[in-house]
């Protein structure tokens, strides 16, 4: 586990940039059954999409981090355990919530939907069952921007919030009815391509913009994966984008913000020793065991399949009615590749997911494999490299980042069993802030 820093007292005393304590509200909110009390002093909170802890640790090492390095010597690192799968829409929700899949209603980015029995993506906010942090920060009186790379986030995790809300894919498409703003790219730059690190390092700078220029003081940025799927850490391209990630983290600090950060999952490369993706295809191979009528859902599909091809670690099962789960489930887990299989009850007690939209079994790979459907629904011909990818259990366990030292009762929760979708509540309740 990543090192954790814990301070003394008398070494909290941090001085902002900027005296702009007086100008921001921070008037307590409550909202999912949690108390929020905002220090009057600007806010980001940052999920770096796919941030494994071994990037941090190995861009750390080679110094291309040092805005990272120097607030950490003050501030806090340690690793919290995100929601299962380990997806983007369901990580998300849960970090805008505050809490887990099972409230959230978003058990994965793909689910057939039970009022229609139709396969859908869970891009809207129909499909969240709870009210947001975000919406809830902004009826205390913070000015709220939320920006995301992908736009399949943005009204999703926008719900009935009333402030800025954008995504980086669609940032020279704005309008302040339905973005609360209605420019970006004269101020930040052009709209980045979506496959890239400056559709990530885009979402840092427009929150920069965003709170330098006084519209906004309480901001969700959150990125894309797209770099975490194609690089692993060590490469060069990867320190290089972590490098910007740092640059961009200096400057909030530079306004004076409380920076936290996390991820939604981590990422591993799901490859053989000769490169060669590790898949296993399970609607194929339980059609051939057990007759027709199965039928696996891939919860990590997304319009953005370049990167992954739709294959994750994190499966769900439905079957027909005279199909045996138990026999099922005892031959799925034999497979090679498969690390566990719950039955729904099992998958709603244990993985906090919401019943209604999962099948009868949830299956999660091995660190090294991923479980698709069938050949052809998997498209890996545009892959560059080797298939890395995520949604399991190796992928759970992400870092936390918080800009300031916590206090006695959030050092002790940090060191228990902390979530992802904990971290507004740490930015919030457990940093200690102190302003001249």
């Amino acid at each position: 586990m990543a090192a954790t820093t814990r301070l003394t007292m008398d070494k909290t005393k941090m001085s902002l940039a900027h005296d702009v304590g007086q100008q921001i509200n921070s008037t307590a909110f409550s909202i999912n059954g949690r108390d929020y009390h905002p220090p009057a002093v600007p806010m980001a909170v940052i999920c770096i999409d796919g941030c494994a802890d071994e990037y941090l640790a190995i861009s750390l090492a080679k110094g291309v981090m040092p805005r990272l390095a120097k607030m950490l010597e003050s501030g806090h690192r340690s690793l919290v355990r995100g929601a299962l799968p380990s997806f983007t829409n369901v990580n998300n929700s849960a970090i805008v919530t505050g809490c887990p899949p099972a409230k959230t209603g978003i058990g994965g980015n793909y689910i057939i939907d039970p009022h229609t029995g139709q396969e859908v993506m869970t891009n809207s906010s129909k499909f969240l069952k709870l009210e947001t942090i975000l919406a809830a920060a902004a009826n205390a009186g913070r000015k709220v921007a939320m920006v995301t790379a992908k736009d399949k986030l943005r009204e999703l995790l926008s719900k009935n919030m009333n402030g800025i809300a954008f995504s980086t894919e669609k940032a020279d498409e704005l309008n302040v009815e339905v973005n609360g703003i209605d420019d970006i790219v004269s101020q930040v730059g052009p709209r980045p391509e979506i496959y890239s690190a400056d559709a990530s390092l885009y979402v840092l700078r427009s929150g920069v913009y965003l709170i330098e220029s006084g519209l906004a003081d309480f901001c969700y940025l959150t990125t894309t994966d797209y770099m975490q799927h194609k690089f692993a850490p060590e490469a060069p391209e990867s320190l290089e984008f972590y490098r910007g990630i740092d640059a961009e983290i200096g400057r909030l600090l530079d306004l004076g913000c409380v920076v936290a950060a996390t991820a939604d999952h981590g990422m591993n490369a799901k490859c053989d020793l000769d490169g060669n993706p590790n898949v296993i295809y399970l609607e194929t191979e339980l059609v051939s065991k057990f007759g027709e009528g199965i039928q696996v859902i891939c919860p990590i599909t997304d319009p953005y399949v370049v990167h992954h091809g739709a294959l994750g670690s994190a499966v769900t099962v439905y079957l027909p009615n005279h199909i045996d789960a138990n026999e099922v489930a005892n031959w799925i887990l034999s497979l090679d590749g498969v690390a566990e299989v719950h039955q729904k009850h099992s998958a709603v007690s244990k993985l906090e997911l919401p019943a209604d939209r999962i099948g009868d079994l949830f299956v999660l790979s091995t660190r090294d494999f991923v479980i698709g459907r069938t050949r052809q629904h998997h498209d890996l011909s545009q892959l560059a490299g080797q298939l890395r990818s995520h949604g399991g259990r190796y992928e759970e366990m992400v870092p936390l980042l918080l800009s300031h030292p916590l206090n006695d009762v959030y050092y002790k929760k940090s060191q228990g069993d902390p979530r992802n979708f904990d971290i507004f509540d740490f930015a919030c309740n457990g940093v200690v802030v102190t302003t001249n």
